[in-house]
């Protein structure tokens, strides 16, 4: 389903985007989750652009005064999660990507927007 993007989905697209992050897809977890309306994924191919991309995403949404609620799984960058509430970030490294697959996981949900930065 395409639908336009909300300014905090684009600006965490952008901020990953930035930092040549993979496969970047949002997921519309609306009546489907108490926990957050979208999954935004995405991956990098290292530990290092891992954290690259996870840095760059709060970076910029500190610039706008929005609030990380939480984030974990940076040190190992095999999967990191940011919590912004209404969103949660799944930054992947490629392989975590692959075993884990949330996009199968939570199959039955329409697709906002793929994104190929």
């Amino acid at each position: 389903m395409k639908e336009p993007l909300k300014p905090l989905q684009q600006l965490v697209i952008d901020a990953a985007a930035e930092k040549q992050a993979c496969d970047v897809v949002t997921l519309d977890l609306r009546g489907r989750s108490d926990l957050t309306d979208f999954f935004i994924i995405c991956s990098g191919n290292s530990r290092s652009q891992v954290q690259a991309i996870a840095d760059s995403i709060q970076e910029k949404i500190y610039g706008t005064g929005h609030k990380l609620s939480a984030m974990e799984g940076y040190s190992t960058a095999n999967w990191v999660i940011l919590d912004l509430g209404d969103i949660f970030v799944h930054v992947f490294h490629q392989d975590a990507r692959t075993h884990y697959d949330l996009e199968r996981l939570w199959g039955d949900v329409p697709i906002v927007e793929a994104v190929e930065p």
